[in-house]
């Protein structure tokens, strides 16, 4: 049941100046603009980075990784609330994506702080995304329960 995933980019001009495209193959988003400026000032413009690409597929991928794993320990959640944060900076080795943090709130039923937590530990390092990134980049991980 594994299949391929696919995303097409075209850059026109120089780094600092030009600007591209990224277009998902499946044709679930419309075409997301990228440029430098975007990258290094997030100015407001309707630009994406492919660090907000990454901070989207983190936040969907652990998502869906605690919800099936909260769902087999008998507390299928209403809600998951995730926001992933992936850091680009500046370092001695040039720019870099430096850290990544989820954040996650949830509305789950019958389940007590730690459970939570520890079911959220597991989704952060059993996705399929973390499992890329790790050893690359440190993750962090704030999960605390709805109300």
């Amino acid at each position: 049941m594994a299949g391929e995933s696919r995303a097409e980019a075209v850059w026109r001009g120089s780094l600092a100046e030009g600007a591209g495209s990224v277009r998902l193959a499946s044709g679930a988003a419309p075409e997301l603009n990228v440029s430098w400026k975007a990258r290094v000032e997030r100015d407001g413009t309707n630009m994406t980075s492919p660090e907000e690409l990454i901070a989207a597929a983190h936040a969907a991928c652990f998502s869906m990784a605690l919800s099936n794993g909260l769902t087999q320990q008998g507390h299928p959640p209403r809600e998951l609330d995730v926001t992933a944060t992936a850091t680009f900076a500046k370092g001695d080795g040039g720019f870099a994506i430096s850290r990544i943090r989820l954040q996650v709130v949830g509305d789950v039923p019958g389940i007590d702080a730690a459970a939570f937590q520890q079911a959220a530990q597991g989704a952060k390092d059993g996705c399929p995304v973390s499992k890329a990134l790790k050893g690359n980049v440190p993750i962090e991980l704030e999960a605390k329960l709805k109300g």
